[in-house]
């Protein structure tokens, strides 16, 4: 096929380099697909002023009037869909109200549009600070949205199982890591004191409630350090805790402080739309993961080769003592989980799968 006239347009909700999902499942590839000969421009709803207050709270009106002006530019850029080929619309056209961009792209502008989703987005899952929009919100847009597309990509099985209701054009398309060109580097273990580190946002800190008590007792027999990298400061109290504020700049200095990293979650429908995202940058530079066996997680994590899979308050007691008595060594663990992420989550083993969505052939 040719691709050289090909154009794709990206209807995205946040500015670029922002959002780890955005980051980690598609802007990664904008240099494999200007190699491959496809132009694209790349569409925000939210513009960089409204995410410096986007996840405080108040600034009610400003938030409002972001939004008002997301619809605004949206409309307008349905003037614009001529010049392309294709539309890859992630998560959402718009952050409130029905799919209305998404049926007028599709069924009236008649655009093939490949439909991207990493979380169980049919679900009910807004933040406090943000609570209000969750009033303005149709969480079946993207039932209607997954019938209406060219193609569906979806970052695990779980995705791609709901989204199997409503399409036959569904692929998996998992989030990856940049093991090149961004986490291209390793931990370097040492002799000193071990570092069990987690990252995320203040959305998901709350999966590490169920492992504060393991930490309290192991902190009554150990000598370690419980580094926390995050948008906001943790409230829980740990004499082991070392903050540090997210920075894109910094991310992988600060996650190759880890030896090894976890990734504790709940067993719910929401947490099962997850693809792995920590566990995923952790194994990269070659920092081992504990992780909950909950969704894609069991297929990242090898237990006992490159990783450890914990339920139980005992289990994750047991296998984060066994690390701190030096039982374990780590540096074998840090190969293997390096190896594993090169060869099913990285963007080199997965640009095939990524291009395919903008070929005509079937998903």
């Amino acid at each position: 096929m040719n691709t050289a006239s090909k154009r794709i347009l990206f209807l995205v909700p946040y500015p670029l380099g922002i959002a780890p999902s955005q980051r980690f499942r598609f802007e990664q590839y904008f240099d494999k697909l200007s190699e491959a000969d496809y132009e694209f421009d790349v569409k925000p709803f939210l513009d960089e002023r409204a995410m410096l207050y986007l996840y405080d709270s108040g600034n009610f009106f400003r938030k409002v009037w972001k939004v008002m002006l997301g619809l605004l530019k949206r409309f307008f850029q349905l003037f614009t869909l001529g010049e392309y080929d294709y539309v890859f619309i992630h998560r959402e056209a718009a952050a409130i109200g029905p799919p209305i961009f998404e049926w007028l792209i599709t069924k009236v502008f008649r655009k093939k549009v490949i439909f991207d989703f990493d979380d169980a987005i049919w679900l009910k899952n807004t933040s406090s600070t943000n609570s209000v929009i969750s009033l303005f919100k149709r969480y079946r847009n993207a039932e209607n949205v997954c019938s209406w597309a060219w193609k569906v990509s979806c970052g695990n099985d779980y995705l791609v199982n709901h989204a199997k209701q409503f399409s036959q054009n569904v692929v998996v398309n998992p989030t990856t890591i940049d093991t090149e060109n961004l986490h291209n580097r390793v931990r370097q273990f040492s002799d000193g004191k071990i570092t069990i580190g987690w990252t995320g946002t203040h959305s998901t800190i709350k999966y590490l409630d169920a492992l504060i008590p393991v930490l309290k007792k192991l902190e009554s027999e150990f000598n370690f350090n419980f580094l926390v990298i995050a948008d906001r400061k943790p409230e829980f109290k740990l004499k082991s805790l070392q903050f540090i504020p997210w920075n894109k700049q910094t991310e992988i200095d600060d996650l190759l402080k880890m030896d090894v990293g976890v990734m504790p979650l709940e067993d719910d429908k929401w947490a099962k739309g997850k693809c792995g995202f920590k566990a995923l940058q952790y194994m990269a530079l070659g920092v081992p993961a504990i992780v909950s066996p909950v969704g894609v997680n069991t297929k990242i994590v090898d237990h006992n080769a490159n990783g450890w899979i914990c339920n139980t308050a005992e289990e994750w007691e047991q296998t984060l003592r066994q690390i701190l008595e030096r039982q374990i060594e780590l540096r074998s663990f840090s190969t293997a989980s390096r190896t594993k992420i090169e060869a099913h989550y990285s963007v080199k083993s997965n640009t095939p799968n990524f291009l395919h969505l903008f070929t005509n052939n079937k998903a």
